[in-house]
């Protein structure tokens, strides 16, 4: 599975911004696969934000991200898209979109170790 995400940028706090994630390969048809935004800011954790599932198109969120922002998944382009609104400060760093392919229990969908496939990250930066 290749990843790539696009659609970073800079934007004032209050603002959105929606990504994409191009997702390819042969597996990309696969029932057993899951795809999920993350977030690394510099000195800390990636951060799990919400991933969304094949098999069911069932998406899950961190609490935190409920209700600003939405996972949805275009079949016809094969991206899975993270529409951001209400953007604040904390919200910056840089957004990489993952792959894996197998279980997808709650527990697994949200850690970035589980994830055997990423794409390269996009800058987000919001300012005050």
């Amino acid at each position: 599975v290749q990843l790539q995400a696009s659609g970073g940028g800079l934007v004032q706090a209050g603002g959105s911004l929606r990504l994409a994630c191009a997702v390819s390969g042969r597996t990309v048809s696969s029932s057993r696969l899951a795809v999920g935004w993350f977030r690394q800011v510099p000195g800390k954790e990636r951060e799990w934000i919400g991933t969304i599932r094949w098999s069911d198109d069932n998406i899950y969120y961190k609490d935190s991200a409920k209700g600003r922002f939405t996972i949805s998944r275009d079949n016809a382009k094969n991206t899975v898209n993270l529409q951001m609104n209400g953007l604040k400060p904390e919200d910056s760093g840089v957004y990489s979109c993952a792959a894996r392919i197998g279980a997808s229990t709650l527990a697994i969908i949200q850690g970035p170790k589980y994830f055997g496939y990423w794409g390269q990250g996009t800058q987000v930066t919001v300012s005050s």
